[in-house]
């Protein structure tokens, strides 16, 4: 048995909020033999009934919202109106998985395309994979666990739970509720550990039939060699960007771009790390940045009218550090924040930097955006592009042409217009080109990677 315990903080405060039980290799081996033992039924289970068991739990994690948040805002740290969203947006990818529950299907095959068909009638079916392995990361404690189990529920999958070690108690917390809600035993088990521990685990067993994992793309590469032949689908990285040409509407341009920056402390995949602004605009944008960064209110993520709370850790803030010292020692100027306080990083903008810097080139997943002046929009393009990552984009345009340029030349999963690379609702399909991964999520693309095509012909 299982006798140790991992300890969860309050982010800001420092404070013991919770604690979870840590599994070793027992408990990991028995959480997939329930969940493999309990696949047979529950993907036997009629269509409607596990439709009905989403529902339910839509409906009681909306009764619960004010609960989940305060959860999500202490052990991620994150601003009590984002937490708030996160939360909404939890309740509505469960719907949309209910909803799509009815939904699988296949097609009729022309079997008679073929002169060896003749006499034949085929069809496809969607089945389900399996046992589904789910790692997550701690930035949305909520609603990235919601779109690999929801999904992987509606398909009639199994699954197994590795949320963050740092954020379980949300996981934890949406099991409980699935369970009230009907969900079987079995069906969806919670271990808690070590990526390098518990992850392998997961990641190299043989009775786990799809791993989906959202995180870095270190971790997630060395995920895709160790799983063998399984299915994947990997939510990586990012360097977002966006671009902001002079017939842009500015007073809607500014705000959002705040927001995109530093909504979670810059802990989003999809947060905006380059911005790059025409130079017609450059000083009056980067003005009203500046003093609208300088008027967030930065502290304890549980006030109501916190924009900025703490990072997930202070080894985080500590390497964020580094890279703005870095960029400054090669020229950088900081316009704003670059001021740290424990697990506290100021909101930070700079400009002057470099294409090579590694506020500019790897993912900060911080509070930093860095502010790029260009004259030419396909120049900006080209920049936007040169990165090893390719998740999403924006671009700030009313001209058409502009726009489908961006659209046809960048090499990412998504491009907003009119709006930053931060835009997402959670039933489009969300993933990303190059090392931001492999896959897509989005409710019913989430199926499509959980499920497998199973052929039938009929000879007449």
């Amino acid at each position: 048995m299982t006798h140790q315990h991992l300890e969860v903080r309050d982010k800001f405060t420092g404070e013991v909020i919770g604690s979870v039980p840590l599994a070793d290799r027992d408990a990991v081996d028995r959480a997939v033999t329930a969940a493999k033992d309990a696949f047979p039924a529950w993907s036997h289970t009629p269509a409607h009934r596990r439709s009905d068991v989403l529902f339910r739990a839509a409906d009681m994690l909306e009764a619960r919202r004010d609960e989940i948040a305060t959860t999500i805002a202490r052990e991620a740290g994150k601003a009590w109106k984002y937490a708030v969203a996160e939360a909404e947006r939890g309740v509505e990818t469960f719907r949309f998985s209910a909803e799509e529950a009815k939904r699988i299907h296949g097609e009729t095959v022309p079997m008679d395309a073929s002169a060896a068909g003749e006499g034949r009638w085929g069809f496809w079916v969607r089945v389900p994979v399996g046992v589904v392995a789910a790692i997550t990361p701690f930035n949305f404690p909520l609603n990235l666990v919601a779109h690999k189990v929801g999904p992987a529920l509606a398909a009639g999958n199994s699954v197994v739970l590795k949320p963050a070690s740092t954020t379980p108690l949300t996981a934890a917390l949406l099991c409980d509720v699935l369970r009230q809600c009907g969900l079987p035993p079995g069906v969806l088990e919670l271990v808690v550990g070590p990526g390098s521990t518990v992850g392998d685990w997961l990641v190299t067993d043989r009775r786990v039939a799809k791993v989906s994992f959202t995180g870095s793309p270190s971790v997630g590469e060395s995920i895709v060699r160790a799983a063998g032949l399984k299915k994947v689908t990997m939510e990586l990285g990012n360097n977002s960007g966006t671009i902001v040409e002079p017939d842009a509407d500015l007073t809607a341009a500014i705000p959002r771009c705040v927001m995109s920056a530093f909504a979670n402390s810059g802990q989003v995949c999809i947060s905006l790390q380059r911005l790059y602004v025409h130079a017609s605009i450059f000083e009056d944008f980067t003005r009203r940045f500046v003093a609208a960064t300088a008027a967030l209110k930065v502290g304890n993520p549980m006030e109501r009218d916190c924009d900025v709370g703490p990072m997930i850790s202070q080894s985080e803030v500590a390497r964020v550090v580094a890279w703005i010292a870095e960029a400054e020692q090669d020229g950088a100027r900081v316009l704003a924040g670059g001021r740290s306080d424990g697990s506290m990083l100021q909101p930070t903008v700079l400009c002057d930097v470099a294409a090579s810097m590694n506020v500019m080139c790897q993912e900060v997943f911080a509070p930093v955006v860095c502010l790029v002046s260009y004259d030419d929009f396909d120049a900006a393009l080209a920049a936007l592009d040169d990165s090893e990552y390719g998740l999403q984009a924006g671009v700030w345009t009313n001209d058409l042409r502009k726009a489908f340029r961006a659209i046809e030349r960048l090499d990412c999963g998504g491009v907003m217009v009119n709006d930053t690379s931060i835009f997402r609702v959670d039933h489009m399909p969300y993933g990303g080109n190059r090392r931001s991964g492999l896959g897509r999520e989005g409710v019913r693309f989430a199926v499509e990677e959980m499920t497998n095509i199973k052929m039938v012909v009929i000879r007449a």
